[in-house]
């Protein structure tokens, strides 16, 4: 499968000038019954100052929701604390939208946090088709879940090395086709990923598609998670090999450590080759996995030793050259 890529992010630079006066940050509520501030999440976002805060009601939310790079600082969190209790939802595929415009949720803002909600793309099978589109940098996803089929979760910076992080903890991922990928530095942390049971008895799908820039040493940390599924034994992969575009300078980086990993994960062709580039192209380890699905040896399950995986810890993924550490 060739995959599409993204439109790379455009950042617009302003010419210095003498700074503005300080604005309070906003607090607005919303809720579809009207009993909030606004009826609609984008309205609310339209509103908002940079570092504002959303508090969402109990209710589904039909139709894209676009944060803008201009909201840097913005949280938006479910009021309940209850992640099932707030559902923005979608269901537009990439071979009529567009990347990003099949994303339910299109996050552009720095520095932005989303918690306690659900984000989903019901598409199904047959199209790319996004329920979270992550292309700020120091973007923080807890409490959340992601569900999709294909493509369910892109963390994309644009093409070359500039690289932008995400971190996501204690929240739920699924999908069956390359549901978590890109080229960003994340880190998913004590979390549940579930690959959907597609009926196959041979080939249930691919956990990531990592394109980093071959100049990042981090890529995808899946960490003290959760790798789980109704599928059959040793269908599903934990990986494939994307070059994004082709590009030879795509040489992915996934470590999945210290995570449960159940029977549906492949022992031989744990990673997997892509648009005709070997998985050996990539950078793909394990390290310290328990579970039915861990390695019992295979060449195909590479593992990382100790003293390398020293410098692969979640912190080491995020903090890039100003020290982020948003790790819990």
């Amino acid at each position: 499968m060739q995959r599409s890529v993204p439109a790379a992010v455009v950042l617009a630079v302003g010419l210095i000038a003498a700074p503005a006066p300080a604005i309070a940050a906003t607090s607005f509520t919303v809720a579809a019954d009207g009993s909030g501030n606004y009826t609609t999440i984008q309205a609310a976002i339209a509103a908002s100052s940079t570092g504002g805060v959303i508090t969402v009601k109990a209710g589904t939310y039909q139709g894209q929701v676009q944060i803008p790079a201009s909201k840097s600082g913005l949280t938006i969190q479910g009021a309940t604390g209850n992640s099932g209790d707030v559902i923005i939802t979608g269901n537009k595929p990439q071979s009529t939208a567009g990347t990003a415009g099949s994303a339910t949720v299109y996050n552009l803002a720095p520095n932005s946090t989303i918690k306690g909600l659900t984000m989903q793309n019901t598409y199904g099978a047959g199209s790319q088709a996004l329920a979270l589109y992550a292309a700020g940098d120091r973007q923080v996803y807890r409490n959340v879940q992601m569900k999709g089929y294909q493509d369910t979760f892109l963390s994309w910076g644009g093409t070359g090395s500039s690289q932008i992080r995400q971190y996501v903890y204690k929240s739920y991922i699924s999908g069956a086709v390359d549901f978590i990928y890109g080229n960003g530095a994340v880190v998913i942390d004590s979390t549940t990923i579930e690959s959907l049971n597609i009926g196959s008895s041979s080939n249930n799908g691919y956990i990531t598609a990592a394109a980093t820039d071959d100049g990042n040493p981090y890529g995808f940390l899946i960490t003290r998670s959760t790798l789980k599924s109704s599928a059959a034994a040793q269908t599903v992969a934990l990986g494939r090999c994307w070059h994004a575009g082709n590009a030879s300078d795509a040489i992915g980086q996934v470590l999945v450590r210290e995570s449960t990993i159940g029977s549906h994960v492949r022992q031989a062709g744990a990673w997997q080759d892509m648009s005709g580039w070997s998985w050996k192209t990539c950078r793909f380890n394990e390290y310290g996995n328990t579970g039915a699905g861990a390695t019992n040896g295979t060449s195909d399950r590479p593992q990382m030793s100790a003293s390398t995986a020293a410098n692969y810890t979640a912190q080491k993924y995020l903090a890039g050259s100003d020290g982020w550490n948003p790790v819990q």
